[in-house]
């Protein structure tokens, strides 16, 4: 399970949370060695990334009761704004959560890291 949850845009994220993140994703440079990212911002992205996932979850079934598109674009953004400030309150910037976000996908060493902190949480 833990491995799955990394990859949250691709497979378990719900379409109308991956289009609401995705457009106001800014562009984020991919050079980054993982082995320089400190354990406490790793704790960080660890943090902000399960609560987000979280507010998703939670916020999934009021989008497919949504009546009309109007409701459903407004709790989207709604959605999106407290995701941001999830993140924001977990001491990371947008641009910071999406890189890491993307390092965890795309690196096997940052996804160990990842995928260590979030079996200490778990256990």
């Amino acid at each position: 399970m833990l491995g799955l949850v990394l990859v949250w845009i691709s497979t378990t994220t719900p379409a109308w949370a991956e289009a609401a993140f995705i457009e106001d994703t800014p562009s984020i440079p991919t050079q980054v060695n993982s082995a320089d990212i400190p354990s406490d911002q790793v704790n960080q992205f660890v943090e902000a990334y399960l609560q987000v996932v979280a507010l998703i979850d939670a916020r999934d079934e009021d989008l497919k009761r949504a009546a009309t598109e109007a409701e459903s674009l407004q709790l989207q953004q709604a959605t999106q704004a407290e995701a941001y400030g999830l993140i924001e309150a977990a001491g990371l910037t947008r641009q910071t959560y999406w890189q890491l976000l993307g390092l965890a996908n795309s690196d096997a060493e940052f996804r160990d890291r990842v995928l260590a902190q979030l079996e200490e949480r778990d256990s």
